[in-house]
């Protein structure tokens, strides 16, 4: 037991986040597996769950696209479905954002996303906690960090139901750009929601 204790005080000393030591972190009140391949729930997510709760209450089974997903903390993926018994209601396909949504997705009632947001120049400036023990693939946004953003409107607007939603989580300073890029291609009723922390961080576009 000593052992081990040491061996967590060592990982966190050397800037190792805690929720990668532990194997799993809460998110909405559900114990999620974490590991070094995704980054760590953040409450922050909550604002863009939110957004898409808001319009998704009531439905009788909605059909949710959880797109850039990560740990899965918004729709699931395919361990935490396992892990929590939901493999009757939740399917983890692998899908590439940067390409055009196949036809088998179907048709979406919300297309909920968390993409990479950090920019280039961000990206050599990161504390090693982050730079370190965290996927590149899940934060490198490109050059103004909004290339995610473009390439899933593009190429995933086709699969939304007339009337759907698409909901995006951004980072700080980025709600006025990206519900711009939702603008261009049609999207009506823009709604941003604040984090817990008063900070603007999510964004719902509805496709006319």
């Amino acid at each position: 037991m000593e052992d081990k204790l040491n061996g967590y005080v060592n990982r966190m000393l050397a800037h190792e986040p805690l929720p990668y030591i532990l194997g799993q972190w809460d998110f909405y009140g559900i114990s999620l597996e974490v590991t070094p391949d995704v980054l760590i729930p953040r409450d922050d997510t909550m604002a863009v769950t939110d957004l898409a709760l808001d319009v998704l209450r009531g439905r009788t089974e909605p059909r949710v696209l959880d797109l850039c997903c990560g740990s899965g903390c918004i729709g699931l993926a395919k361990r935490n479905i396992k892990r929590l018994k939901l493999m009757n209601r939740v399917t983890a396909v692998g899908l590439d954002a940067r390409k055009r949504g196949p036809s088998f997705v179907g048709t979406l009632d919300a297309l909920v996303c968390n993409p990479p947001y950090v920019t280039s120049e961000e990206m050599a400036r990161l504390e090693p906690s982050v730079k370190e023990y965290k996927p590149a693939l899940a934060l490198d946004g490109g050059k103004d960090g909004l290339a995610f953003y473009r390439a899933v409107v593009e190429n995933f607007t086709h699969l939304l139901a007339d009337g759907g939603y698409l909901c995006f989580e951004f980072g700080l300073g980025q709600h006025m750009a990206v519900s711009m890029i939702l603008q261009e291609y049609g999207y009506t009723d823009i709604v941003l929601r604040k984090d817990l922390r008063g900070v603007v961080r999510a964004v719902r576009g509805k496709k006319k």
